[in-house]
């Protein structure tokens, strides 16, 4: 069986995920067999996994720090927000059903014998489970059904970890306050953790000592606050999402990603960040549109109410005169979508307040798209997950890999990419390219080094600038990253109580 260590966080944000990250990457690099779990994850960030299961990036990114195949198991239970809809609940991979907020509940025994499913296939698999928790432990209206936090570690036994977020304030009163409200759980709990911390330790010294004589629980370590840690955010909105972080004024190519209400797998675009001709923004200002080189319509977890708004916001016109003017657009699963003529509901499983429509007698729901590809969109119930592989059918030795995750299905002249769907072994063409607009279901694209130089290149040309052959290997670069994160860490925690703490 495995040994166990739990991480759980006085709120959101506070580091859960980026430490459980490090310790995977730490215990991997001391030749420990190990695995990231996280029983319920909320997350518009997924990733499909080799046998065609959605689960939370995080995990997925975790998993990769372990040196691991990322499994369905690490994350049983995926929610993602769809507006007006509910919240999509993902099980095992698959999706289960939408549900509203009151409906939980009465899912609860279904979802804790998920949870229970994984738990003891990945304590049988692994000789180390680092196990994170989600949100606060301490919200004590929902403590009676929680499956995510205290009732995993006392379902396991498993020693636990409560961090505190010091760069939003009142991190003392916080894990105080949290660990007071857990009483029942005292026994679990092992230690505290302080994290996002700028500023002189011995200023702080003082206020830790006092705080280990209250709660009789140690301090294990205070975590520096890391300004890139190279890992997508798991949360909707963040400073990937804001024009606060530092723009390169004088980069050769002008990005625009179009920050929808519902966007989802912006981890798409984070290479592009990186790349040092590149000014990537998230908008949807006009005046960064019409000075834009490219502009990238996003996956949306709810297609329908994201193209309203770009319409009320009268973005669809100024998307269709740039088009004119030769501004590259691309549109990426649910943007792909939008940039078609129509989007099709039959079954009601993206629209919930559109105007009703006729069709062969039959009533549903549907809206024209922005209108720049020839492709009509119809949804489904079932979702389509898979990895995909394959190459640009324009320029066939450019390699891609890829995932997909959609319920539509768009129908037209597919050929820009051809590709082999994983799970299932099917080839088939994917997206649609017209002059200047194209569109695709294939997230991660931008990780393929190939493809991303050769979008970048050809607006450098246009420009009158020299193409750049090669500027970095995503794979690399993200691996330095979960190093750095690591060595980070490692610093600043006492490893050693870590692993004592753990029984190792």
């Amino acid at each position: 069986m495995a040994k166990l260590l739990m991480i759980q966080g006085t709120s959101s944000n506070c580091g859960k995920s980026l430490l459980v990250t490090a310790l995977c990457r730490i215990a991997k690099q001391r030749g420990i067999k190990v695995a990231p779990f996280k029983a319920q994850n909320m997350s518009l960030q997924s990733f499909v996994t080799e046998d065609g299961g959605e689960i939370a990036l995080a995990q997925a990114i975790q998993a990769e720090a372990a040196g691991i195949v990322p499994l369905i198991h690490m994350n049983p239970i995926l929610l993602k927000p769809a507006g007006q809809q509910g919240t999509q609940v993902v099980v095992h991979g698959k999706l289960y059903k939408t549900l509203k907020l009151n409906d939980f509940y009465w899912e609860k025994k279904k979802l804790w014998d998920a949870v229970k499913i994984s738990l003891d296939y990945l304590t049988k698999e692994y000789e180390l489970l680092i196990i994170e928790g989600a949100g606060s432990p301490a919200e004590i209206n929902l403590i009676e059904n929680d499956i995510v936090n205290m009732a995993v570690a006392d379902y396991l036994k498993a020693p636990v970890l409560i961090v505190g977020d010091i760069d939003r304030g009142g991190v003392f009163a916080s894990i105080y306050g949290t660990v007071k409200l857990l009483e029942e759980y005292d026994h679990l709990i092992k230690g505290f953790i302080i994290n996002k911390f700028r500023g002189y330790i011995d200023i702080l010294s003082p206020g830790i000592k006092k705080l280990e004589e209250m709660i009789k629980k140690p301090c294990v370590g205070v975590i520096p606050y890391i300004h890139e840690t190279g890992i997508a955010d798991e949360d909707g909105i963040s400073l990937r999402l804001s024009n606060s972080f530092i723009l390169k004024s004088d980069a050769a190519v002008k990005i625009v990603v179009l920050k929808l209400r519902y966007i989802s797998n912006f981890s798409d675009f984070e290479p592009l960040r990186f790349e040092p001709d590149v000014e990537l923004v998230y908008s949807l200002r006009k005046e960064d549109l019409i000075n834009a080189d490219i502009i990238i319509i996003p996956g949306s977890k709810n297609t329908f109410e994201d193209l309203t708004l770009l319409k009320q916001l009268k973005i669809d016109e100024i998307l269709k005169e740039l088009a004119k003017n030769k501004v590259e657009i691309i549109g990426i699963c649910g943007g792909f979508q939008m940039l078609g003529e129509k989007l099709i509901d039959p079954y009601m499983v993206e629209s919930s307040f559109f105007d009703l429509c006729m069709t062969e007698g039959r009533c549903h729901k549907e809206i024209n798209g922005i209108g720049l590809l020839p492709v009509k969109t119809v949804f489904y119930p079932d979702k389509i997950t898979t990895q995909v592989e394959g190459y640009l059918c324009s320029e066939p030795l450019i390699k891609i890999t890829g995932y997909e995750i959609h319920k539509g299905i768009s129908y037209g002249p597919m050929r820009l990419f051809k590709i082999k769907r994983k799970s299932t072994g099917q080839i088939l063409f994917d997206g649609i390219v017209c002059e200047n607009v194209w569109g695709t279901y294939i997230h991660g694209l931008f990780e393929n080094d190939s493809l991303r130089r050769w979008l970048i290149n050809r607006h450098r040309i246009k420009k009158g600038l020299n193409p750049i052959e090669y500027t970095f290997s995503w794979k690399k670069l993200k691996e330095s990253f979960l190093d750095s994160i690591s060595e980070i860490v490692e610093k600043h925690i006492n490893m050693d109580k870590i692993w004592e703490i753990a029984g190792i």
